[in-house]
């Protein structure tokens, strides 16, 4: 197939056939080691794209005269916040139904059911909206009262990535309790793009959590985290060792992540593996490794001939 130079020359030339050919016998190879030699009724995946402008319009229906539209006035706030969510909501239907259509795409689909199934999803969703923004408030509260740099909560709002970071997170771990794990995955990975902040789904974090810089934090899927709770930049709260069944594949969804209890923080590099408990106010202190449970108040910090006792 040739492609055309724009200044007049012989045109490029390659193996268009060879190619295609390629391509096409390594999708066969994969597709047979996924059992997948026929996709019934074309591509039902949702779309990120989509996906990420549903996710802006919440975001700006959640904080409107901060995050919606610059000539928006505040006695217009309701009418555009009502008008705003219908757009994500009905944006969010078609996606859920596109993705519960492909988890039973190896079935007989009642679609009658399926726009039940997807309307009270979208409805539970809907209404745990006003919660979200109670949990996003004492977000932007803890950031705002633990970073000494942060001259104005709107500031914090606008800027800082971990407030970002947690807006998606919290509308994505409504949507995963919901059962809608893949959007609410891609979720996830637009705000991981986007940031630098690593936080699965189902991940369950409480309310006035601070991550500050956040580059590189890492939050597991079975994560716990309590109220209050300051992280800062390249943080890991993973798993120390996966378990397999009899065939050597992964089990799923087993709790493998710490517990992290009210008041911690933990400082920039630390790294807690496992389903441990961090207590109550424990501090973490930097690049240290944790696979232990920590004491509630206990300081953890790596032994240094240079360090000093003192107030931390």
């Amino acid at each position: 197939m040739p492609v055309y130079k724009c200044d007049g020359q012989q045109p490029f030339k390659f193996d268009q056939e060879e190619i295609v050919k390629g391509l096409r016998d390594v999708r066969q190879v994969w597709r047979t080691q996924q059992n997948r030699l026929k996709e019934v009724g074309g591509r039902h995946l949702p779309s990120p794209t989509v996906i990420d402008t549903a996710i802006k319009q919440l975001s700006g229906a959640l904080f409107p005269m901060r995050l919606g539209p610059d000539d928006l006035l505040q006695e217009n706030e309701d009418f555009y916040v009502g008008y705003t969510i219908g757009l994500a909501l009905s944006a969010l239907l078609n996606q859920i139904k596109l993705e519960i259509r492909h988890h039973h795409r190896h079935e007989k689909i009642d679609e009658c059911q399926l726009e039940q199934t997807a309307e009270r999803i979208v409805r539970e969703f809907a209404k745990s909206l006003p919660r979200i923004r109670s949990l996003l408030d004492s977000d932007v509260m803890a950031a705002y009262a633990g970073d000494p740099a942060a001259r104005s909560v709107d500031e914090v709002l606008l800027c800082y990535p971990g407030i970002q970071a947690m807006i998606y997170h919290r509308i994505a771990h409504e949507l995963y309790k919901l059962g809608i794990t893949l959007i609410a995955r891609i979720i996830a990975e637009i705000s991981h793009s986007a940031t630098g902040i690593d936080i699965h789904p189902g991940a369950q974090i409480d309310s006035g959590c601070f991550i500050d810089h956040g580059t590189g934090v890492v939050i597991g899927e079975t994560a716990i985290i309590g109220k209050n709770v300051r992280i800062y930049q390249m943080v890991t709260l993973g798993a120390k060792r996966f378990t397999e069944d009899e065939n050597g594949m992964l089990h799923k969804g087993q709790p493998r992540h710490p517990i992290v209890e009210d008041g911690v923080v933990i400082y920039a590099g630390a790294t807690i593996l496992g389903r441990i408990t961090i207590g109550k106010n424990a501090i973490i202190g930097g690049n240290t490794w944790v696979t232990d449970d920590v004491p509630a108040g206990e300081f953890v910090r790596i032994e240094s001939s240079h360090s000093r006792e003192g107030n931390f």
